[in-house]
């Protein structure tokens, strides 16, 4: 139901510049309930769902057939087997009273980023692969997120349409708002009210519990911080963008970002606050 509402609040805050093309009733179904992606994605626009339905293809189906069929394997060896066999040893699936060994709790972490990851973006290869046998390209959900060398740039490779659609309904129209604004915020609240509701936003889509409220707080002060990192301190340190690579290897951004980002799965994966408190305080030997 999220996915159609997605797609139909899109269309609506979209009516005006949509009003110049034709867009039936028929074409408008099609695009609210189209198959591959109606359960978990990707998020296309209107203009380019319908661009790609309409325009003729009739020299490029052999390759379609090829992409989509590399495509549909990939997701489904990603999502049926490799996702499913890191789900074994992966947080979650265990109470937290069985987990012994700090060293062994950050391999279960490990597993469960790689499982969500090939879970969710071999489901996108699938969904993808199936369009590109009937000619109708999707656009990308997924780009190396793990590989990214801060926070930001993980939330523009991962769920890339969703992202995407939270930052031109909401966070793109706020921040010109309070921009604009008779009266002056400073700068630095705006930020941080913009990171963290829109977070919070993004963790109620995936379910309204504690958990998932958690992981979104988790992931909006993380943004903030490198936000003030990146506008602020940085700049202030580091003089010469020579010295920020010799002091501050990219291979060191990519390290941080992946356990930032894997620690996060915590709160996603163990629904209930004080288990996942305990499991804290085990990674951490603080009991």
């Amino acid at each position: 139901f999220s996915y159609f509402s997605f797609r139909l609040i899109h269309v609506l805050l979209e009516k005006k510049k949509l009003l110049g093309q034709s867009v039936s009733l028929n074409k408008l179904l099609v695009y609210l309930i189209y198959f591959p992606s109606f359960t978990a994605g990707p998020i296309a626009r209107l203009d380019q769902f319908l661009a790609e339905v309409t325009i003729h293809k009739q020299d490029s189906i052999r390759e379609d057939i090829l992409e989509g069929g590399r495509r549909i394997c990939r997701g489904l060896f990603a999502k049926f087997i490799l996702a499913d066999l890191f789900a074994i040893i992966s947080i979650g699936q265990h109470p937290v009273s069985d987990y012994i060994g700090n060293g062994w709790l950050w391999l279960l972490i490990i597993a469960f980023a790689a499982r969500i990851f090939l879970d969710f973006a071999g489901y996108t290869d699938i969904a993808i692969g199936l369009s590109r046998l009937a000619g109708i390209k999707l656009p990308e959900n997924f780009n190396k997120p793990y590989s990214s060398p801060n926070i930001a740039v993980f939330w523009n490779r991962w769920h890339i349409t969703l992202t995407q659609w939270f930052r031109t309904y909401y966070f793109n129209p706020l921040i010109r708002y309070f921009r604009f604004s008779p009266r002056r915020i400073p700068s630095i609240f705006v930020v941080f009210f913009m990171q963290i509701s829109t977070m919070l936003l993004i963790s109620l889509w995936h379910g309204i519990s504690l958990n998932f409220l958690l992981w979104g707080l988790w992931h909006g002060v993380g943004l903030f911080v490198h936000n003030r990192w990146a506008e602020v301190i940085k700049p202030k340190i580091f003089k010469r963008k020579e010295i920020i690579y010799r002091v501050l290897p990219n291979a060191i951004s990519v390290v941080a970002t992946f356990t930032f980002v894997s620690l996060g799965w915590v709160w996603f994966a163990i629904p209930k606050f004080p288990d996942a408190l305990s499991f804290f305080q085990k990674l951490f030997n603080l009991r």
